[in-house]
């Protein structure tokens, strides 16, 4: 198969991302989004926020790993980060799809966008960190615009949207993390039974 030939066998599986439903409605509540739309719009997000970003970072690099951070998606599927599942079940899944999916690319390709994928999973460097706390932003901003959006149907508590969202939003982005705390406790506050 030629270079080219491979390139294209990777971006037209990419396409599928865009047929992967998440938890997450468009911000006028009329859809649920898809996997293709959210990537992009995060890569936006990234762009636009970067001066917001904990530490210096490359907003090239933050971009790329966001293009492609769920593409795993294609086989794995979407798990929303307050639904029930196996997170350890998960990362096995998505490690195989990272291995098929990134192994349609020529060798040199493949191995750079595995080294970013593995890169944004494991959270480390401030590219990473930062692109981890954008990935968690879009959707809290999502629900905000929607009255809340899923966070009723997941069960959402304030509890938990700081710690599997705040805690990681606060370590790469604190000032938009400090910006959006007002408007979820706002939403927590007239929308808990007490």
């Amino acid at each position: 198969m030629s270079r080219i030939d491979a390139q294209l066998a990777f971006l037209t599986e990419a396409d599928k991302l865009k047929t992967i439903l998440r938890g997450t409605t468009l911000c006028d509540g009329s859809r649920r989004e898809n996997s293709g739309e959210h990537s992009w719009h995060i890569a936006l997000y990234a762009l636009v926020m970067a001066e917001h970003a904990n530490r210096p970072v490359s907003i090239d690099r933050v971009i790329k790993m966001l293009l492609i951070h769920d593409i795993v998606e294609i086989d794995a599927g979407d798990n929303p980060i307050h639904g029930d599942h196996d997170p350890a079940e998960m990362a096995v899944m998505e490690q195989a799809a990272a291995d098929r999916i990134f192994g349609l690319l020529p060798d040199d390709q493949a191995q750079v966008f595995r080294a970013l994928w593995n890169e944004f999973e494991a959270a480390e460097t401030d590219d990473a960190v930062f692109a981890k706390s954008i990935d968690r932003v879009q959707p809290v901003v999502a629900n905000l615009q929607t009255g809340g959006g899923t966070w009723p149907e997941y069960k959402v508590t304030a509890d938990q949207l700081h710690t599997r969202v705040g805690v990681k939003v606060q370590k790469g982005a604190p000032a938009i993390w400090t910006a959006l705390k007002v408007r979820i406790d706002d939403w927590f506050a007239k929308n808990t039974m007490h």
